[in-house]
């Protein structure tokens, strides 16, 4: 009962001024050494500053419970394969997967392996979240809702919720590959693949179970992302400029929480994961960085069933049910990896028994890695601090205040004796494909000051490296929109790379419509479909939300895919296909290939069908739409009270601005896009600008649960300056944490 009324007040959440919530944070005599102190600004973004390094670990516990506690313990859950407990016999299968894929493997390999000071960094900062739990005047509003009780948190949570905050993101595209493996033209398919690179957002389609798992891991995975940097010589504060903007979830709580420390061996502001007291994202006073998802070749899949001595050893789980019966499940693990062909959610060719080999499944630690970048002073050091980090691997790109500017490979890769794949299962009794060995950061060629004077990365195919990189790279739409417009500006301002952060044109898409603009003027007038066919020839490439152009194109694109492949829906086309880099790589060639007649038929039908569903919009905002609101909008039934808003977007699938959609006819919500941003000038320690999807307050009701919201919408940014001066003029509500 008490879980059932505590749930229905979550439900029915009265509206939480920033003064009540920093009500709620323990102050006073607290177990710090010396006295602490929290400035808050008014979006409840946190600076703290601390004496020495162990009270800033324990006061940011305090901070990322206060702010997310409710986000973090359900994080937990997930991670060790528990959302049943919440969630009830619905996600049983999903506790399945994951705990047969197991992210918390190597965490106590990790926790033994770690210096000192970042074993006291991880026992400070978990103590923090224990002594918040302990001591919280109120529950989150999710503890009732979801079924979350009190449970002591250890350092080992931590590193097993970084590595779920680091899924490999190949897993969606293998996923989606193995699918299509089992159908006779997968030698075809599988080549197509290799031209034309695959999306992992967008591999897999299957139940609605399915979909779950697979949206969950796409949300974590940093899959997308932005970054580059331009130098003192095109910058027109003669000082080097960074831009980066995370693609992940648009959901709420975001999936970063933004603060700044101070301490003797911190000064630091950035986007941290809840539950990992790291910087991600950021900047200290010599040295700013971003990353963008490498898509490294970071797992491989075997096939057990042909091994010598797979050593397969099998364990007993219990999956604890809210609602319902627990359920016993069997896990086995091989001497590859644990086998993942146990779940529902891969498919595979009959006998075969197909195990996961993972990084993250090797104790590497990237704590101590992203601890060390963010005390790092020099391009040298920043690299040099990469060499334990492992997932997910990342181009990390950096800017100096000396006006350096480059790039790092940072990840760890297994040695191979292959350079390319010729199955996505590979055998385990071909020494050729055991792991030789490994490369860590430094061992990768990087980049330092490029005579093109910027860098720009966009989870594009970065440079040749002496070990094979990776297989399923995207294409190059976004990155080559930001080389363009980086080169064609001599100087560089800040407001340009705000500019650039909100870009909405896609090259490819540009070059699609004139391919169809071609097509089209070579048959006869379309009667009734003249305003549709001059918006599409009109049409520059550009998705902003009041486009007319972009609503014909994606509005044609729809009819056109199906009807190239032999479909008559588009549900019914395989999700590869329906892959943006397949489109703008496999599409165009797929119909010059047609008989000119039938090819001329297919376009025809196309228009006139898209001119009809055109007829019902105005403009591409009105049918791309954003869902503002909590995770749980989107459960049956209770849904609607966690939708805060919903409007119109401009952006597409790659472009910079990039707000993820599939084929499209009718209203949509983007789920996958822009939900970060992050600039700074460093020329200035204090020109830092960052900026959340939502808001920072995990806080069902808080006034800052979503209050980024018009700031996002605007192009404007929240600074995050590193001067304590400026900090105390701007951070103005303070908390003091005194000793006990």
């Amino acid at each position: 009962m008490v879980t059932n009324l505590a749930g229905c007040a979550a439900l029915s959440a009265k509206q939480v001024s920033l003064e009540e919530r920093l009500g709620m944070f323990p102050t006073g005599a607290l177990p710090v050494k010396e006295t602490v102190t929290i400035r808050w600004n008014d979006h409840q973004v946190p600076f703290v500053e601390a004496q020495n390094d162990e009270d800033l670990a324990f006061a940011l516990g305090l901070v990322h419970f206060h702010l997310r506690g409710g986000q973090m313990s359900l994080l937990k859950r997930i991670a060790m394969g528990r959302l049943s407990e919440s969630a009830g016999p619905f996600t049983a299968e999903i506790d399945h997967a994951i705990r047969i894929l197991d992210f918390g493997y190597a965490s106590k390999k990790v926790v033994a392996n770690m210096p000192p000071e970042t074993k006291s960094w991880l026992e400070n900062y978990v103590r923090g979240l224990n002594y918040y739990q302990d001591n919280m005047r109120k529950r989150p509003p999710e503890f009732g809702l979801l079924g979350l009780r009190k449970e002591p948190w250890q350092i080992e949570d931590v590193v097993t919720i970084g590595r779920i905050a680091s899924t490999d993101v190949n897993w969606l595209t293998l996923l989606g590959l193995m699918g299509e493996r089992v159908k006779p033209e997968w030698e075809q398919t599988f080549a197509n693949v290799l031209e034309a690179g695959a999306d992992p957002v967008t591999s897999f389609r299957g139940t609605r179970k399915q979909a779950l798992l697979t949206d969950f891991l796409a949300g974590m995975s940093r899959s997308g992302s932005n970054s580059w940097a331009v130098s003192p010589e095109r910058s027109a504060t003669g000082s080097a400029l960074i831009a980066n903007d995370p693609h992940l979830g648009l959901v709420l709580p975001n999936l970063w929480i933004l603060a700044g420390m101070k301490s003797p061996s911190y000064h630091t502001v950035g986007f941290m994961i809840p539950g990992v007291p790291i910087v991600g994202v950021g900047r200290n006073p010599d040295i700013a960085w971003g990353g963008t998802n490498l898509r490294a070749a970071v797992s491989d899949l075997y096939d057990v069933s042909r091994a010598d001595n797979p050593q397969i050893v099998e364990t007993e789980s219990r999956i604890k049910t809210r609602f319902w019966f627990d359920r016993t499940v069997t896990l086995r693990r091989s001497a590859y990896g644990p086998i993942l062909s146990d779940s529902n959610f891969l498919a595979s060719r009959p006998g075969e028994e197909i195990a996961i080999k993972w990084i993250g499944h090797e104790p590497r630690d990237q704590v101590t890695a992203l601890l060390a970048a963010a005390r790092a002073k020099t391009p040298q050091e920043f690299r040099e601090a990469f060499k334990t980090f492992a997932v997910s691997a990342q181009n990390m790109v950096f800017a100096d205040k000396d006006g350096n500017i480059g790039q790092i490979i940072a990840t760890t890769l297994p040695v191979r004796q292959y350079e390319e794949l010729d199955d996505i299962v590979l055998d385990p009794s071909d020494p050729r494909n055991e792991w030789q060995g490994y490369v860590d950061a430094t061992d990768l060629p990087w980049a330092l000051n490029p005579p093109e004077g910027f860098i720009a990365s966009a989870n594009n195919r970065p440079a040749e490296t002496p070990v094979p990189l990776g297989f399923f790279f995207g294409g190059d739409d976004r990155v080559r929109r930001l080389q363009e417009v980086l080169a064609a500006n001599d100087k560089v301002t800040m407001a340009d790379m705000t500019a650039l952060q909100l870009d909405t044109k896609s090259p490819d898409a540009e070059a699609m419509t004139k391919f169809f603009v071609r097509e089209i003027a070579a048959l006869d007038e379309f009667e009734g479909a003249d305003r549709f066919v001059e918006d599409l020839t009109a049409w520059d490439g550009d998705y902003r939300v009041d486009s007319r152009g972009a609503l014909a194109f994606e509005l044609l694109l729809y009819h056109v895919v199906p009807a190239a492949y032999g479909f008559e829906d588009p549900s019914d086309v395989p999700p590869l296909r329906l892959q943006w880099h397949y489109k703008t790589k496999i599409l165009a060639n797929t119909l010059e290939e047609m008989d000119d007649a039938a090819r001329a038929d297919l376009i025809r039908s196309s228009v006139l069908t898209a001119a009809k569903d055109a007829e019902k919009f105005d403009a591409w905002g009105d049918i791309h739409q954003l869902r503002v609101g909590h995770l749980l909008n989107n459960v049956p039934v209770i849904g609607g009270r966690f939708l805060i808003e919903e409007f119109g977007v401009g952006g597409s699938r790659e472009t910079p601005m990039k707000t993820a959609h599939d084929l499209v006819n009718d209203k949509h919500s983007a789920s996958y896009g822009s939900q970060a941003r992050h600039l700074s000038d460093m020329s200035d320690m204090d020109e830092n600008y960052f900026l959340l999807f939502g808001g920072e307050d995990g806080w069902i009701g808080s006034e800052n649960f979503a209050d980024m919201m018009p700031l996002w919408k605007e192009g404007e940014y929240v600074r995050m300056p590193l001067r304590m001066e400026t900090v105390a003029k701007e951070f103005k509500h303070v908390l003091t944490l005194s000793p006990e």
